[in-house]
């Protein structure tokens, strides 16, 4: 499951305070590139019809009543443009009513 399935749920999980949820989308993917940042869109936008159709209570019901965040997990830095895109994408999935960050694996 990665970054290129855009119809995949990659990885969903509760916080251990229970308060959240968080489906996160791993991204092995180097940046640079408008084909790149097209698939993490495309990843992002199935996430919200996910949340947003009410999928995600019939298929994990215990994200009933939390927080739902969504997190994109990179295996590399992004660069500029990525840093600019993905901001963006952060400010769309909070007006929609979701937490966002994405993060780079340190390992």
């Amino acid at each position: 499951m990665t970054i290129e399935e855009a119809q995949v749920i990659d990885i969903i999980s509760t916080a251990k305070d229970g308060r959240s949820v968080t489906i996160t989308a791993t991204d092995h993917l180097e940046w640079g590139g408008k084909e790149h940042l097209m698939k993490i869109q495309e990843k992002l936008n199935s996430y919200l019809a996910f949340i947003e159709s009410g999928e995600i209570f019939e298929s994990y019901p215990d994200s009933k009543g939390k927080q739902i965040n969504i997190n994109i997990i990179c295996k590399y830095p992004p660069d500029a443009e990525g840093i600019k895109f993905l901001n963006l994408c952060k400010g769309s999935v909070e007006n929609a009513g979701f937490q966002f960050c994405y993060k780079v694996n340190e390992i």
